[in-house]
């Protein structure tokens, strides 16, 4: 007898349909699986066999063909383990095939016939939403991620034997639901605040620049400066995120199995910190079937680069078209993958291999062709890319022991929103949102620079033998500067501190 239940498969971050189609003939006990399987699902023969006698049904004795189409495509993951199982018992005539036809099965089986949960549910039910079929079976653990797409139907259940009586009498059980907007309240519960950043004033100002215009940025100061802990406060004064960027965040971390089953969703910002042994394909995607990397897990948030001249040469340069475009294309002979990877790149290093060269209480042991070689790790093309970057001295002891609050996370954020909310009103019909993101048009028709503000900046580039991609950064960040100050026009104090945020230029060497 033959049957036919549906699945889905991942390919990169988007969803395809898999048709599971089972055949119990006569013949010796045997199970094959063909359709390009990898070894997770030839492995699920043992897992289905098992699950099916531990809920109290029969295993066929004869010959059993399971079938994932399309076979031309390369299957990987355990969660075609509910859909095959109710194929079999609906080929061996212990259910109704037809009750199978109106539902999409998600799902990895434990041996005693529970259910487990799988990676990739969002997308899936992404994909549902646009196909015939609006009904998803999962983990009960996988609803509330699911039904983040509206339209869907999405039943959370626990163990074979439930999974069949629902599709048996389907009215048991009502469809999970999720309302995003009850999690509004809790998007700004940080463990972190800036309030708690002791003196660095200069860091913090340059900081709100950044996130203001959706800037890169790079801290340079000595060991213990405080520039990881400015880094992991950044998220904390980024705006929330709307439904769309939230529901395109969770899809990426969907993929890789990080969204959290009590809340279904990635409602803060993400904050990704790599370690500076990571390898190309970890940081940018790929892999035999390729899954997004860490720039892509930092969608929508900040990608966090500590010590930044210990990573590989061919790492860094691999963020370089990321960086210009919001998205990596990773290719494969048959297919290529497109990953979103539109984040906020914020980097710290020291000025010298030994960490001293720029404190004053301590003396730097290195000399200046090795700080010379320690710098130029970081390629030219790759530093333009940077908008700004700044010192972080070392903090006096009169800031570390000053008991006045700072300024807190909310109050910087509030300055962030409102400039934020200029430059969507100036973009609305050119499908930006931040200063960072203009094009050549775009910077020539809303950085106008007149009079001393000109000169300035002419004298700049003659003085510093600045580069044009330089020269644009300087112009996009002094648009901001302007935003944040309530300025329809950029003054010549706004390309002042612009210039001040490009140490690597205006020192040369970190001095």
């Amino acid at each position: 007898m033959l049957a036919k239940a549906f699945s889905f498969g991942i390919c990169g971050i988007e969803a395809y349909a898999v048709e599971v189609e089972v055949d119990v003939a006569c013949g010796l006990p045997a199970l094959s699986l063909v359709g390009m399987a990898d070894t997770a699902i030839r492995e699920s023969r043992e897992r289905v066999k098992s699950a099916i006698k531990n809920s109290g049904f029969l295993w066929p004795a004869g010959r059993i063909t399971v079938s994932l189409a399309p076979s031309d495509i390369k299957k990987e993951g355990a969660g075609f383990d509910l859909a095959i199982a109710l194929g079999i018992l609906a080929a061996s005539g212990q259910m109704n095939p037809a009750c199978l036809q109106n539902h999409y099965f998600i799902a990895e089986l434990s041996l005693n016939g529970d259910l487990r949960k799988t990676a990739g549910v969002l997308p899936v039910s992404i994909a549902a939403g646009a196909s015939a079929i609006k009904n998803i079976v999962v983990y009960k653990d996988n609803a509330r991620e699911a039904a983040l797409v509206k339209g869907v139907n999405v039943f959370g259940l626990k163990t074979l034997r439930e999974s069949v009586e629902f599709l048996n009498n389907p009215s048991l059980l009502k469809p999970s639901s999720f309302d995003f907007h009850a999690l509004s309240g809790q998007r700004s519960n940080y463990a972190l605040d800036f309030r708690e950043v002791k003196g660095q004033h200069l860091a913090k100002r340059a900081i709100e620049v950044a996130v203001a215009g959706g800037h890169n940025l790079l801290m340079i100061g000595p060991a213990g400066s405080g520039k990881t802990m400015l880094a992991k406060r950044i998220p904390t004064i980024i705006p929330d995120m709307a439904e769309e960027e939230a529901l395109e965040v969770t899809r990426i971390h969907s993929i890789m199995g990080a969204v959290a089953a009590d809340s279904g969703i990635i409602n803060t910002r993400p904050f990704r910190s790599p370690h500076h042994s990571t390898s190309a394909v970890a940081l940018v995607g790929g892999g035999p079937i390729p899954r997004p990397g860490e720039i892509s897990m930092a969608h929508q948030g900040v990608l966090f680069l500590d010590e930044m001249p210990e990573f590989r040469r061919d790492c860094l340069e691999a963020l370089r078209q990321p960086l210009e475009e919001g998205s990596v294309r990773v290719c494969r002979i048959k297919k290529s993958f497109l990953f979103p990877s539109d984040f906020m790149l914020v980097c710290a290093m020291n000025p010298c291999p030994c960490g001293y060269y720029t404190d004053p209480r301590k003396n730097c042991s290195c000399g200046t062709t090795r700080i010379h070689n320690y710098i130029s790790k970081i390629s030219g093309p790759l530093l333009d890319r940077i908008d700004i970057h700044i010192h972080v001295p070392a903090v006096k002891y009169r800031e570390l022991t000053d008991n006045k609050d700072a300024e807190s996370s909310q109050m910087i954020k509030l300055r962030i929103e409102r400039a934020r909310s200029i430059q969507k009103e100036r973009f609305i019909k050119e499908g930006i949102f931040y200063n960072a993101r203009m094009n050549m048009r775009l910077t020539r028709k809303h950085c106008l620079l007149k009079g001393e503000g000109e000169r300035l900046l002419k004298t700049a580039m003659h003085e510093l033998g600045l580069s044009a991609r330089a020269f644009d950064k300087i112009l996009k960040v002094s648009r901001t500067i302007a935003d944040i100050s309530g300025e329809g026009e950029i003054l010549p104090a706004h390309i002042a501190e612009a210039l001040q945020y490009r140490a690597l230029d205006v020192n040369n060497l970190l001095v």
